[in-house]
């Protein structure tokens, strides 16, 4: 049975369905960029959110936390390659999608305990490595033999690169073999980086707002000047907005949902979408921070293939 309320209610809603908590936003200077790429005017500080974005930064830069961030391996990518060329066919695309492999072979049994992340800028770090059975058992999901499915015959250890905070790296991964392809899939085999405690708690509970929380980080473009992340909104609004607050040393990014008023009957139905943001310069390895969480924004469902480290 669906619930239905006025449109003026679906902001209320969502807010006290996605995030449990209520903030009254201060004020603060604020220089945002919102995700069709218009900005406040200079010194303008009406906007709910400045005051929340500005104190998130203000406990990020200069911080332990912030330190620990640059200094770490936090993937911004896919985890998972495809094998070169792609894949053949509707149904081994459809089998990708939704991860749906059928093991009909041998996996190594033996690997090494640790392995080096090296940045193509320079640097580098060991990180303990996932064998070649936990490595399989994250990359598939699902295992039915009479859905279309891709079957890995056998698997080695071997190198990938992806993209991370500091750049793109190369990293050990398990290539997997599959039946019909020459070329194998890669999966990432290296463990992320613990996060840094938090300098700075969520938005509490007894504090109104109108701030959302970010599910998750989609996509850093190559050239570090647009983010893509997953932003909840409702049946009856006008869709998600976010702004960034850009700091010499973070990101800070503020959901909100623009409301359209009126007094009809709406579905209380939570819906997510894509958003890119703008930044005025690269994100570089400046931290990607969650207004709300006062958290990095996770990369990856933490069920899915490609995990958050968050």
């Amino acid at each position: 049975m669906r619930t239905y309320i006025t449109r003026t209610s679906t902001r209320l809603a969502l807010v006290l369905t996605l995030t449990g908590a209520l903030f009254a936003a201060g004020c603060g200077n604020e220089k945002a960029r919102d995700s069709i790429g218009t900005a406040p005017r200079p010194g303008d500080t009406s906007s709910p959110t400045a005051g929340r974005a500005q104190e998130v930064a203000d406990a990020w830069d200069g911080s332990k936390a912030a330190e620990t961030w640059r200094e770490g391996y936090y993937p911004t990518g896919d985890w998972v390659s495809p094998p070169a060329g792609g894949f053949r066919g509707a149904d081994d695309n459809r089998a990708y999608s939704l991860t749906n492999y059928v093991l009909d072979g041998e996996l190594p049994t033996t690997t090494p305990e640790k392995g080096e992340v090296k940045w193509a800028g320079g640097g580098s770090l060991v990180r303990p490595l996932l064998d070649a059975r936990r490595t399989y058992t994250a990359l598939s999901r699902n295992s039915s033999a009479e859905e279309p499915h891709l079957t890995v015959t056998g698997a080695k250890l071997g190198e990938t690169t992806i993209a991370t905070s500091r750049g793109p790296a190369t990293v050990p991964a398990w290539l997997f073999t599959l039946e019909g392809y020459d070329e194998p899939l890669r999966r990432v085999a290296l463990r992320p980086s613990e996060l840094p405690p938090s300098p700075i708690g969520r938005i509490g509970d007894d504090v109104p707002t109108e701030l959302m929380e970010l599910p998750q980080l989609m996509e850093v473009s190559g050239d570090g000047r647009t983010v893509t992340v997953l932003a909840y909104h409702g049946s009856c609004d006008d869709g998600p907005r976010v702004k960034a607050l850009e700091t010499d040393g973070s990101v800070v990014l503020s959901a909100t949902v623009a409301s359209v008023e009126s007094d009809l009957p709406c579905t209380a139905d939570m819906h997510s979408k894509k958003v890119p943001v703008e930044l005025e310069r690269p994100l570089g390895d400046r931290v990607l921070l969650d207004a709300v969480t006062g958290r990095p924004v996770p990369y990856g469902e933490p069920e899915s293939a490609s995990p958050s480290w968050s």
